[in-house]
């Protein structure tokens, strides 16, 4: 689906234009075009391919997608891989984002997610002095609204790590559902992981060494990007080392509440052996026990069960077995 089609030129607007027209103005002097789709069919990608003259090895990776996050020259053109990744209702949305960069171009195809870039076209119209560096700031523009999603990302997977503590340590919720939800979450943490790292990597390349042409000039907004994506790999790393104690403790905790029930009921099983025990004795079949003759035989058996009884149980109240 066609989310918009572009021209711009001295970094304002010309005019909204039809497909079939782009390649008509992409020959024009200081003027570059700028198409986005969402979700886009193997017939569009086709079209946009014809039209901008996009090499065929990067129009297949954008065909088929699921690709790994990257930064790709071919010629003068730049073809970049981006994962989307936005917190819906606690499940982590993966979408993908296919940009062709070229000199007086950018064409963005976003895949499976809902997250939309139109305040990234508007924050770039808002600013004709940056936008008239053309594709260069707006691929900056786009790398920069899909990074600062992740610092969301990451926060919603602190304030769900911080929950799972507070049952974890109050004893609340059951240790094997603790257990579940951190390692989802740590799932969810590969994920983005998966999603920042590539990049970083790939964003490196803007802003040192031998620069791409189209992003000459820009060095330093791109160097922008590579920090916050830094940034994003240690806080993603201290998280992940954080989930790892936190499934530790709780197992351990597991373990503890495991051996308090275990000594529960060592206890109380030692209680109930020794009336069993006194009563076994009493109910063998012998002649001569001279204590079945007394009167006072009876109560005073049960006294004694009573006593030893108490005292087994004070002696394991004060050892914290009860």
């Amino acid at each position: 689906m066609l989310i918009n089609c572009a021209a711009y030129r001295a970094g304002k607007k010309i005019a909204d234009i039809p497909v079939e027209d782009i390649s008509d103005f992409l020959t024009q002097p200081d003027c570059f075009v700028w198409v986005a789709l969402k979700d886009a069919s193997p017939d569009e990608i086709t079209t946009m391919a014809e039209e901008f003259d996009l090499h065929p090895l990067a129009v297949e990776d954008a065909r088929h997608g699921h690709q790994r996050p990257k930064i790709e020259e071919y010629g003068d053109m730049l073809f970049c891989v981006v994962h989307a990744l936005h917190v819906e209702e606690a499940e982590l949305e993966v979408g993908e984002v296919a940009i062709f960069v070229g000199k007086n171009y950018i064409l963005s195809i976003r895949n499976r997610s809902s997250m939309g870039f139109l305040n990234v076209r508007e924050r770039c119209e808002r600013e004709p002095e940056l936008l008239q560096h053309g594709s260069g700031f707006v691929l900056y523009a786009l790398l920069d609204a899909i990074v600062d999603r992740y610092f969301g990302v990451i926060s919603q997977f602190e304030t769900e790590l911080d929950a799972i503590e507070d049952r974890l340590f109050s004893r609340q919720g059951q240790g094997r559902l603790n257990v579940e939800e951190l390692y989802e979450l740590k799932r969810k943490l590969v994920k983005l992981n998966h999603a920042a790292s590539p990049l970083l990597e790939a964003v490196s390349h803007l802003d040192g060494g031998r620069v791409p042409g189209v992003c000459m000039g820009m060095q330093e907004y791109f160097r922008d990007v590579y920090d916050h994506l830094e940034r994003i790999v240690r806080s993603a790393e201290s998280l992940r080392e954080m989930l790892t104690t936190a499934i530790s403790v709780n197992l351990a905790m597991i373990s503890l509440d495991d051996s308090a029930v275990s000594k529960k009921l060592a206890a109380y099983a030692a209680l109930f052996a020794v009336p069993t025990m006194i009563a076994g004795v009493y109910g063998m079949n012998f002649e001569h026990m001279p204590e079945l003759k007394q009167p006072l035989a009876y109560p005073i058996t049960l006294a004694v069960m009573v006593v030893i009884d108490l005292a087994l149980y004070l002696r394991f109240r004060r050892a914290g077995w009860i």
